[in-house]
């Protein structure tokens, strides 16, 4: 199936690895320009470097996204199309996970300046453009714990849950899904990234148990039996932005291998 990407321009964030990295790959493979973009500029170089192969403009800006600052840098990238993306992928790292007793303001802040802030921010910079050239698709990475929040992730729970109610209203006005412009939610269960491994490592050590007698248990709990791969996901992101997705907005597209257990 052709997804009526080619020639596209679009805008991924935290895009030198992980899921971030899946969909621009997906994004490339399928004709699109990707502006890749991550803080690591080593890992983002190498990311750019793999992706070029398809043959499309690669663009990689090192750079914070959560921050104005970074935001500049990405309208002013040298052969950037400024703030007329076709396609933005908002994605950024998860704020850790602890006790809500600990979190002080402060952390609150980032927390929501990074999982909901900043998105709003990058849709309200891009989408009136894309209204204006009738083609537009903004997929956020979130996180499956907005269906099933998850105790010690409550600075997640909490910002992306924000994000989540304010893509719900904006996705459905009509200026812009009449336009062809969509806003959707990819929700990530759990995926093979250098993330999970990290959380995976870190249960082990605080538990005691071995390494893959927790990889093991926690693969149990998924009725498909094993973690995501990032490609797959990509491609699910790829179509959300291809153009046979312009009747899908305002959704949470839930990719978990069945392990949420709800109806809806």
């Amino acid at each position: 199936m052709d997804l009526g990407l080619k020639g596209k321009w679009a805008l991924v964030g935290g895009a030198s690895k992980g899921l971030g990295l899946g969909c621009a790959r997906s994004l490339a493979r399928e004709g699109a320009h990707v502006v890749m973009v991550a803080r690591g500029a080593e890992a983002l170089q190498a990311a750019a470097e793999q992706l070029r192969e398809f043959g499309t403009h690669i663009i990689a800006v090192a750079a914070d996204i959560t921050t104005p600052q970074g935001r500049e840098a990405i309208w002013s990238a040298q052969g950037a199309p400024g703030k007329n993306f076709d396609i933005v992928v908002t994605n950024a790292g998860g704020p850790p996970p602890g006790d809500f007793r600990d979190w002080n303001r402060e952390v609150w802040i980032k927390a929501l300046d990074a999982n909901m802030l900043t998105p709003i921010d990058l849709i309200q910079a891009t989408v009136d453009g894309m209204a204006e050239r009738g083609f537009g698709r903004i997929v956020n990475i979130t996180s499956g714990a907005v269906k099933a929040p998850i105790d010690i992730l409550g600075l997640s729970n909490g910002a992306r849950s924000g994000l989540t109610g304010f893509v719900a209203g904006v996705a459905r006005t009509s200026q812009l899904v009449s336009r062809n412009v969509t806003i959707n939610n990819l929700l990530p269960g759990a995926y093979d990234t250098d993330r999970l491994q990290t959380t995976l490592k870190g249960g082990a050590q605080k538990t005691g148990q071995p390494l893959e007698q927790i990889i093991q248990a926690r693969k149990s709990g998924i009725p498909a039996r094993r973690f995501g791969q990032a490609d797959e996901f990509g491609d699910t992101c790829a179509f959300l932005c291809s153009a046979q997705a312009g009747y899908i907005t305002g959704q949470n597209i839930l990719t978990d291998g069945g392990a949420y257990p709800g109806t809806f």
